[in-house]
């Protein structure tokens, strides 16, 4: 058997175009075949193609047609977040250039644990991480007090990431304070690194309340940790950050932001005032693959003092000798806790640099409008329940009248049949459809489809079927 291309050097591009093709010509088959958001049947059917598609994983003989055999399995079983009706998860659909970005970076796969295996890469990550953190605090005194961000696999590692900071930072021990409203990361990441155990404040109306972080905070022992929340999972509302910040910086406590999902907010002239009190935290969560429409991933942990990034510093001689530093050669392996990493910042640089705040801003705004109308045509409709109205882009509301069990079961009929992609969301003691918009192109006629569709199934399980 002749040597496969590789994907770069001298023969690369002429056979990357070839494969596209397939790859292209594929996903449109499995997506005319699957012919919704999701492909219908549910689970078992689901599965049951999939192995059919790949047969034996590791044959004895290849088969050449593998790529397209299962590039069309794969996009006929998936979730296609760029169809209107997929609104269920912070899922967004990439942009194509991001996308064919992501591809320039697989082709030349830089690795950024040395200099020597990413040059440019290395460069380009340093420039765009500290725009980024530029967008948040503002530039620093100097170089040296300039603040900086870490690229992240998302808001989970971000979170992660600014625990142990956090931690570092007051000499070995600190104790989490957050919401009942917080990402579960927050609590997760706690128990990673050994930490006491959370010290969790009411959020009524799913908000933290500030009054009760005050009490928390002026009866606990510090050094204390506040994490508050830009963006929930389940309703996207944001915590009130100016009185937040106050009451941390009464108290000293540090504060970490997690805006993984309201972040995007920055880039919106609209929208950025609500997120006023986000530059005086210590650690900022962003994500460009929620409302920056990036392939994932493409996470962030913004820094306001790039001094607490001392404590990420590490010696490997193969990789950071300290004669290679002295003569000039960059530092990676301090820029994250994982030694290989791939170039995600590669597909954010061209998407910045490409649509600039102004654009992406319009897709922020297109997607926050969206989710108003949507609001709007559930609290007009008398067969709905809206819980409230949109604070960025996710609406959550319910069939009139239902009971929790019917609203679980026509999310899951819907996901069965592959005709609309729907979440789930448990506040005031009540389960809500919730509908995500993150598609910038979806229009008032898929909206009206989408209630429509939920409203037709409501009504076949009250005809007779059994909630399951």
């Amino acid at each position: 058997m002749s040597t496969p291309p590789l994907a770069s050097g001298p023969e690369g591009p002429r056979a990357l175009r070839s494969l596209l093709d397939t790859v292209l010509h594929a996903l449109d088959e499995g997506a005319r075949a699957r012919g919704g958001p999701l492909p219908a049947g549910g689970p078992d059917i689901v599965a049951a193609r999939t192995r059919e598609a790949l047969g034996e994983a590791l044959p004895d003989q290849g088969d050449p047609h593998a790529l397209r055999t299962l590039v069309r399995a794969f996009a006929e079983g998936a979730a296609d977040p760029a169809h209107p009706l997929c609104a269920a998860h912070l899922h967004c659909p990439p942009l194509a250039l991001a996308t064919a970005a992501d591809l320039a970076a697989s082709a030349l796969n830089p690795s950024l644990d040395s200099w020597d295996q990413a040059p440019a890469a290395s460069e380009l990550e340093t420039l765009v991480a500290r725009a980024l953190a530029a967008e948040i605090y503002g530039p620093g005194e100097d170089a040296d007090t300039d603040p900086d961000s870490l690229i992240t696999t998302g808001g989970t590692e971000s979170n992660q990431l600014a625990l142990l900071l956090a931690r570092e930072a007051y000499g070995g021990s600190v104790r989490l304070v957050c919401g009942a409203n917080a990402h579960h990361s927050l609590a997760r990441a706690a128990w990673l690194l050994g930490l006491p155990e959370p010290v969790v404040v009411p959020a009524p109306a799913g908000t933290l309340h500030p009054a009760a972080l005050d009490a928390a905070l002026s009866r606990l022992p510090g050094p204390l940790l506040v994490a508050a929340t830009a963006g929930t999972t389940d309703a996207g509302v944001i915590d009130p950050l100016p009185e937040i910040t106050a009451r941390c910086a009464a108290h000293g406590a540090r504060l970490h932001i997690d805006a993984a999902y309201g972040g995007g907010l920055l880039f919106s002239d609209r929208h950025r005032a609500r997120l006023t009190g986000l530059d005086a935290a210590d650690t900022v969560t962003l994500d460009l693959h929620k409302l920056g429409w990036q392939p994932v991933a493409a996470g962030l942990l913004a820094v306001k003092n790039p001094r607490d990034l001392t404590a990420l510093r590490y010696r490997a001689d193969y990789l950071n000798a300290t004669d290679d530093t002295e003569a000039g050669l960059p530092d990676l392996l301090g820029r994250s806790l994982r030694t290989t990493r791939r170039p995600d910042v590669l597909k954010a640089a061209v998407t910045l640099k490409t649509l600039g705040r102004s654009g992406l801003g319009a897709l922020v705004d297109q997607v926050c409008a969206r989710a108003r109308d949507f609001a709007a045509l559930v609290d007009e409709h008398p067969g709905f329940e809206l819980h409230a109205q949109p604070a960025i882009s996710t609406v959550l509301f319910r069939p009139a009248g239902a009971t929790d069990d019917t609203v679980a079961a026509v999310r899951r009929a819907l996901l069965t049949d592959g005709r609309a992609v729907l979440g789930r969301a448990r506040l005031d003691g009540r389960l809500w459809l919730k509908a995500t918009l993150l598609n910038p192109t979806t229009g008032p006629d898929d909206l009206a489809a989408l209630l429509r569709l939920v409203a037709a199934r409501q009504a076949t399980l009250v005809e007779g079927h059994t909630p399951r």
